[in-house]
């Protein structure tokens, strides 16, 4: 009707005025839907599912997840290689880049062809119209069909440059059984990515999608290297291949079953597609890894996990960060990744949070030099101690009675560690530990104590690693750049390194931990390694948690930070699983495997002179330099405050034999000499010396010096090394039914003293030589006083609680082993 009125005027002006407004409307709507079906793409509904794959940082392919159809197919590529694009277009399409969608020649062709064999041989379809039959699921070969390809074909072209028509096929075309896409085939048939396929290869692929089942080994393969032999010939005869390179490409042999894809990191890849949500749905992760260093990572961390099994031990991992560009270089979540059973070969143990044992002491001891608390020379007390219940005990069972501090961090001594985290406190030390990254630290600082020195929190090898890393950066920080906040390591290329918060070290104090750290003893070598230049200089640090349930160790050099994790993942401890045994070895194996990687490896950290100033210290203790004592100069943190006086060095006052002490009121100044002395506090110097053949305690007074107040009490000889003051004192219920025995322990300057012990003002007993006393005492408060021959007086109150048990929460973690 519409039409026959616009061919005939007078016909439009009879019609009523509501019946032209209808033709109009139906003319222009007609139009439009013309205009928008040609404007418009079409829709190309590829909605299949995609598999997950994982490459490093030059696109090698480190593992894949097949599609949740059991399909691998890739995720769509970025380019089509030439030579593969080459060899399509040549094969399926060789006016390709003429047409716009359809090829009519070859549409002429295909019908000539078609009636002279009475059959349909040639479709005449371009790899447009493929694409188009590719996004519609292969439907069924009809003419009307045939005409919908045409029609979305030529939309296809309007929209599509043929790059990205290309791009589309390339990624969707079937290769043979549940291989979709050139990528997909390309590892599964050739084991590398298209961009490193050579001709034959890439005319292998060419040809394939048109018969699929032509892959199938020991089956049809005659036929498949017939069709690929042919388009080579093609290839030369149109001059992109020169005689010699076909002759060579002809030669190559057709691929056999398809291969296995790599599983080089398969826990980062389980765990990247678990947190696929926070990457849109990303399926093709472009991590920052090294192939080359992942696999030699994963066969360092099998070849010791199977010695390790043999002792129970079934898990183990290693992350190494490159310190220049912050980013991941190796990632080995398990020894394994299969399951054969209960060992948990499929938890990823980087992500896993495990108790930290000793790993968070160097962060400490950097804190305390930055805040102006400690030097690595200062010496810190390393004797029993009991803090609210919490007795902290030394792996070796040992005390040194004092310490410096930077020997305390090398050997790992529990004791100082604790003292160290009390003086600090516990708030401010996590406060710092969650400013540089640790994610772990979720509860209150009281709930840790001073236990989080010691593995009483838990941290993720992760984490751990980066704490380290980011004292590695600081350290070697040139002096024309600055270090702002502390940084996140980037696993992905996409993304940067993350700045959390602001820098609370400064690159002096860190050069100072990492420094302190070189001494840490390296298993079986007792310090030779120094002996030879061509050592690695590697700072580092073990751990060992409660309970032999987790082994750490982790490494810093100028370029790379390596953690390693060993253990069970079910939390099961082994007597044998220490940080030393069987962390340290894996560590320094990587470390050597790094070094013969690196050309440019640098030797150690610069000092960096440039933020650091000079002061005096006591020689012996590590103190500003006061009374005479013997100083040296010393560097320390610009930013550094560090005002603390030695406490002890004394100026003594001697006769003239230098035998004696003396003063003014038995001995006439004039006839004094005057020394400096090194003097710790009695329980300190009772172990100090047992270590130091070389101490010397403080000559005894003349006798007719020692008249009543003639000396002061800041000199007491005597000091109570059990209980301490305000303890509370579990005494146990022995078989026979009866309590058992306190025994006390005291240390006096001069053992050869006699003491005198009363408790409750009643006298108890006496001691000499051997200060302990054993005693039977009934729950409650009580006061212990000790006197000594020259009536120097200590006291202490301590609590008897009435309970047949000990407290759990009065356990050492004495299984602290470095």
């Amino acid at each position: 009707m519409a039409i026959k009125v616009l061919y005939n005027p007078t016909m439009f002006r009879i019609l009523s005025l509501k019946r032209r407004w209808a033709i109009f409307f139906l003319i222009i709507g007609f139009g439009g839907a013309i205009r928008f079906f040609w404007l418009s793409p079409p829709a190309l509904p590829f909605d299949k599912p995609l598999s997950t794959i994982l490459l490093d940082r030059q696109g090698a392919l480190l593992g894949a997840h097949i599609a949740s159809d059991q399909q691998w197919r890739f995720p769509p590529i970025e380019n089509v290689p030439d030579k593969f694009a080459t060899c399509l277009t040549q094969f399926e399409d060789k006016r390709f880049y003429e047409h716009r969608g359809v090829d009519l020649l070859a549409i002429a062709r295909a019908i000539k062809l078609n009636l002279q064999h009475g059959k349909v041989i040639s479709g005449g379809s371009t790899l447009t119209m493929q694409v188009i039959r590719l996004s519609r699921g292969n439907p069924q070969r009809t003419l009307l069909e045939k005409l919908k390809e045409v029609m979305l074909a030529l939309r296809l072209e309007l929209h599509h440059n043929k790059q990205e028509i290309l791009k589309l096929y390339a990624t969707h075309a079937p290769f043979g059984g549940n291989i979709v896409g050139l990528e997909t085939a390309s590892w599964r048939y050739f084991g590398r990515s298209p961009e490193q396929l050579s001709w034959a290869e890439s005319a292998t692929l060419a040809v394939l999608p048109n018969s699929p089942a032509l892959i199938h080994p020991g089956r049809a393969r005659l036929a498949l290297k017939k069709k690929r032999d042919a388009l080579l010939k093609k290839l030369r005869d149109q001059t992109y291949l020169d005689p010699l390179s076909y002759q060579l490409a002809i030669e190559e042999p057709l691929p056999d079953k398809p291969q296995a894809l790599p599983r080089l990191a398969p826990h980062l890849l389980d765990t990247l597609s678990a947190k696929s949500r926070l990457f849109r749905k990303t399926h093709r992760f472009m991590t920052t890894l090294d192939k080359s260093l992942q696999q030699e990572t994963s066969q360092i961390i099998r070849l010791h996990a199977e010695k390790l099994r043999l002792q129970g031990i079934y898990n183990s991992a290693a992350l190494i960060i490159d310190n220049r560009s912050f980013t991941v270089k190796a990632y080995v979540g398990n020894a394994r990744d299969q399951q054969t059973g209960q060992e948990g070969y499929a938890i990823d143990l980087i992500q896993r949070p495990r108790s930290t044992g000793s790993t968070l002491k160097p962060l400490l001891f950097a804190h305390m030099i930055q805040a102006g608390e400690i030097l690595p020379e200062t010496l810190v007390a390393d004797v029993p101690v009991r803090y609210a219940g919490f007795r902290p005990q030394n792996y070796d069972r040992q005390y040194r009675g004092a310490v410096r501090a930077k020997e305390a961090l090398a050997r790992s001594l529990n004791i100082p560690a604790a003292n160290m985290l009390s003086q600090y406190g516990v708030g401010r030390f996590q406060d710092n530990l969650k400013s540089m990254g640790m994610s772990s630290l979720h509860r209150p600082p009281k709930n840790y104590g001073l236990t989080l020195i010691l593995g009483g929190a838990e941290g993720t090898l992760w984490d751990i690693t980066q704490l380290y890393a980011n004292l590695a950066r600081l350290a070697g920080l040139p002096r024309q750049e600055r270090m702002n906040n502390w940084l996140k390591p980037t696993l992905l290329q996409q993304q940067k390194a993350t700045a959390l918060k602001p820098v609370s070290l400064s690159p002096a104090s860190a050069w100072m931990s990492l420094q302190a750290l070189l001494e840490v003893t390296r298993p079986g070598t007792d310090g030779y390694w120094k002996k030879f230049s061509s050592s690695q200089k590697i700072a580092w640090k073990t751990g060992t948690s409660f309970g032999q349930r987790d082994a750490w160790a982790i490494g810093v050099t100028p370029s790379y930070t390596v953690g390693v994790w060993v253990g069970n993942a079910s939390g099961a401890g082994v007597a044998e699983l220490t940080g030393v045994k069987t962390a340290a070895p894996v560590l320094f194996d990587i470390f050597n495997r790094l070094r013969a990687s690196s050309d440019n490896e640098a030797g150690w950290f610069k000092k960096p002179q440039w933020a650091m100033k000079t002061i005096q210290l006591c020689k012996n203790d590590g103190y500003l330099a006061v009374n005479g004592c013997r100083s040296v100069s010393y560097d320390i943190p610009n930013g550094s405050f560090f005002d603390k006086v030695s406490p002890y060095h004394r100026r003594l006052h001697l006769d003239t034999t230098g035998r004696w002490q003396v003063h003014n009121r038995c001995e006439p100044v004039s006839k004094m000499q005057h020394r400096s002395w090194f003097i710790l506090p009695p329980d300190q110097a009772y172990y100090y010396q047992q270590h130091h053949a070389n101490y010397r305690n403080t000559p005894p007074f003349r006798p007719d010096c020692l008249s009543p107040g003639s000396v002061s009490s800041s000199s007491n000889p005597i000091s109570v090394i059990y209980p301490t003051q305000g303890a509370q004192i579990y005494i146990p219920i022995k078989l026979d039914g009866k309590s058992g025995k306190v025994v006390f322990r005291a240390i006096h300057r001069e053992p050869e003293t006699r003491l005198f012990w009363h408790i409750d003002q009643q006298f108890m007993g006496s001691t000499q030589t051997f200060h302990q006393l054993a005693v039977w005492l009934k729950a409650g408060k009580h006061i212990l006083t000790l006197v000594d021959e020259a009536n120097y007086q200590q006291t202490r109150t301590f609590t008897i609680l009435p309970t047949a048990n000990p407290d759990t929460t009065t356990a050492s973690l004495s299984s602290e082993i470095p």
